[in-house]
């Protein structure tokens, strides 16, 4: 089964934007598709960001596709997410794309 990871901006923004990576999740999982939500991971606000960015860059090795949010350029820690997921040939696509036969 596919396995794709959301990734996208969360620091400084409201709710550490939360909500669009739960509605991604929803919109993959609809899919039949299995989503890794970093928010899910991360429900801990207390952490680090260094903490958290360890256990998403683990979850992130195990998918064979990463869905980018809007914003996500904004995101150093999403800049690093795609260059694993590059080196690591792990398909990059946009959030938007899912559902439109690219997923």
């Amino acid at each position: 089964m596919k396995r794709i990871y959301i990734s996208g901006p969360m620091s400084g923004l409201p709710n550490h934007n939360f909500p669009a990576f739960h509605a991604a999740a929803e919109k993959v999982r609809a899919q039949g598709i299995e989503a890794v939500n970093p928010a899910e991971i991360n429900a801990d606000t207390d952490l680090s960001w260094e903490e958290c960015l360890r256990a998403d860059i683990k979850a992130l090795c195990d998918c064979d596709t990463i869905a980018m949010l809007p914003g996500w350029e904004n995101s150093k820690g999403a800049h690093l997410e795609v260059h694993v997921a590059h080196r690591l040939g792990i398909r990059v696509v946009r959030i938007e794309d899912i559902g439109g036969g690219e997923a």
